[in-house]
């Protein structure tokens, strides 16, 4: 391994970074078009374009930001490693499903639709609260009749359920421009506001 990579894991302080700049074809939700990246890797170990690639990490780490503000996957007062790992893999299997459901909207109401203003908060708080209610108020027995459904027949079911939801229920709440305060009025006899 290089020497300079290896220096990088034993904490040692940074003497030199490069900035590499992606190029889009197409703009970013943000409208940029150019994304700069700053890397402590050597030029002559990782090259542009492997520096570049990263980019396609970010769906990963979008997904833990989600894991993280929806299913609680990191709880502090777990002491114990195992606890830990447990519920990590809970968020984990939480939110494949939410990626389903997901999907399964984007199949039914259009992808950019979804990507862009369905807000997952919204979603999975309505799921928890329905399936808290579910669990009460349905007997387990039918719960049965879904796990003998193949996999088109399930794609199926689940897309006939996302033609029924409404989608103004789970929309991404947009802020509105900030107001501006209007100027003080100031009585000079009274300097009191």
């Amino acid at each position: 391994m290089n020497k300079q990579l290896v220096s990088l894991y034993r904490g040692e302080s940074l003497k030199k970074v490069r900035r590499v700049v992606l190029h889009l074809h197409k703009p970013t939700r943000d409208n940029e078009s150019e994304i700069p990246i700053l890397t402590s890797l050597p030029s002559d170990v990782i090259g542009a374009v492997k520096v570049a690639q990263y980019r396609k990490r970010w769906n990963i780490e979008t997904m833990f930001q989600v894991i993280e503000k929806n299913f609680a996957g990191e709880i502090p007062s777990l002491g114990y490693p195992q606890a830990a790992l447990f519920c990590f893999s809970l968020a984990l299997v939480a939110y494949n499903i939410l990626a389903v459901i997901g999907r399964t909207l984007g199949s039914v109401h259009g992808v950019g639709k979804i990507e862009t203003s369905l807000s997952e908060f919204y979603l999975v708080a309505e799921i928890q609260g329905t399936y808290q209610g579910m669990m009460i108020a349905i007997d387990p027995v039918y719960w049965r009749s879904f796990g003998l459904l193949s996999l088109p027949q399930f794609a199926l079911l689940l897309a006939d359920l996302a033609r029924r939801v409404n989608l103004k229920s789970f929309l991404k709440q947009s802020r509105s421009p900030k107001k501006k305060k209007p100027d003080l009025l100031v009585d000079p006899q009274h300097r009191h506001v």
